[in-house]
């Protein structure tokens, strides 16, 4: 059964609910620049209360040796997600430094970026395939777009990846039967207004991933 990753997470009650649901991961963001973001001493405690029920990702975007030292200490998460644009080497060093397993994000738009992306399938512990942003964006994903999921087809690899960039409640279940994808990432398409989230279609999103491709097949 696919996995469900909720991304973006800022109250208890929201954790709560994901949990409750049944999401397997949950997200938190530290990035001043997103809607979503949370100081680490907020993402510690929210991630304590998920801690031993569920796995806890932090998002980092470009950080510095000094932020992956205070994020594993003050945070302690399962994963650290890198949604910046991080080299191959970054991701390496991150990976080392904090001790703890890392999930890249990669833009996409077309084939060609997913196969530029399939050095990282090595040095990361899940690829996180999510839609290029607009070139006026401001936010490096969370920004609601989706992209052609049939650019996914050519890729390969023994690891799992996770499939994120515009997904809902509506959209979910079509996407995880066209990808073949093992873990799909939500956060804009649970939420009433930009980093506020909607706990029904929480509900709704992770029944969808769960339950909905296997029916409609």
């Amino acid at each position: 059964m696919v996995q469900v990753k909720i991304c973006g997470l800022k109250t208890v009650e929201a954790v709560e609910a994901a949990i409750l649901y049944g999401a397997d991961f949950i997200g938190f963001v530290h990035f001043p620049k997103s809607p979503r973001h949370v100081s680490l001493a907020e993402a510690g405690k929210l991630a304590d209360l998920a801690r031993g029920r569920v796995k806890t990702v932090l998002l980092l975007v470009n950080p510095g040796h000094a932020l992956i030292d205070e994020a594993t200490r003050i945070v302690a998460p399962d994963f650290i997600q890198l949604h910046g644009s991080e080299s191959l080497d970054d991701v390496r060093a991150i990976r080392l430094r904090a001790n703890l397993p890392v999930i890249k994000a990669v833009a996409v738009e077309t084939g060609q970026d997913v196969e530029a992306a399939a050095p990282y399938a090595e040095a990361a512990e899940l690829l996180l395939f999510d839609a290029k942003p607009p070139k006026d964006a401001t936010l490096p994903g969370g920004n609601g777009i989706p992209f052609d999921w049939s650019v996914l087809s050519g890729f390969n690899s023994d690891k799992d990846y996770m499939l994120s960039g515009g997904l809902d409640p509506q959209t979910v279940a079509r996407a995880v039967r066209m990808t073949g994808a093992a873990i799909v990432d939500v956060s804009s398409g649970v939420e009433s207004a930009p980093g506020i989230k909607d706990l029904e279609k929480i509900r709704q999103f992770i029944e969808q991933a769960k339950t909905g491709a296997q029916a409609r097949k």
